[in-house]
């Protein structure tokens, strides 16, 4: 009998290591930074994460030949960048929001909704290259993009 009581405390505990120890998902802060880094331009889809400032000036620079890269200072040893492109849209009406930012135990989630214009909605004909930019408190943790509606 002692031997199957083990089996069975065995297969709870590695049950709560699978399920994160029954962690909840908790907000994570964020500041968003879209705003002052300006008017960016990413021709594709684009999402990474960036834990030191010359990876994250090497691919603005390399999506934004010739154009001055503004960026606030970050403290990257204790924060890291997520950056969210749509690449490019034909009208000033799209518009990428972070819903939420969550770290749901094993790894983070950011929600992004790309607002897309209405037909009745005044915007202006012209390429458009929605984009965030977050800042997130360090972690060890993989950052992962969902975006309702996106493959």
């Amino acid at each position: 009998m002692a031997r199957r009581s083990t089996c069975t405390s065995l297969a709870a505990l590695a049950l709560l290591l699978v399920t994160g120890c029954g962690s909840t998902p908790r907000d994570v802060p964020y500041t968003d930074l879209t705003r002052q880094a300006g008017p960016l331009e990413f021709t594709r889809i684009t999402r990474d994460v960036f834990r030191n400032r010359d990876a994250l000036l090497d691919v603005l620079e390399r999506n934004n030949p010739g154009r001055t890269i503004r960026l606030p200072g970050i403290d990257f040893s204790r924060r890291e960048i997520y950056l969210v492109a749509a690449g490019p849209r034909s009208s000033t009406g799209y518009e990428l929001k972070v819903v939420r930012v969550r770290d749901v135990g094993d790894h983070i989630d950011v929600v992004v909704h790309e607002r897309t214009p209405s037909l009745g909605d005044p915007v202006q004909a012209r390429v458009t290259y929605p984009f965030v930019l977050i800042s997130l408190p360090r972690s060890k943790e993989p950052v992962k993009l969902k975006w309702p509606g996106r493959p």
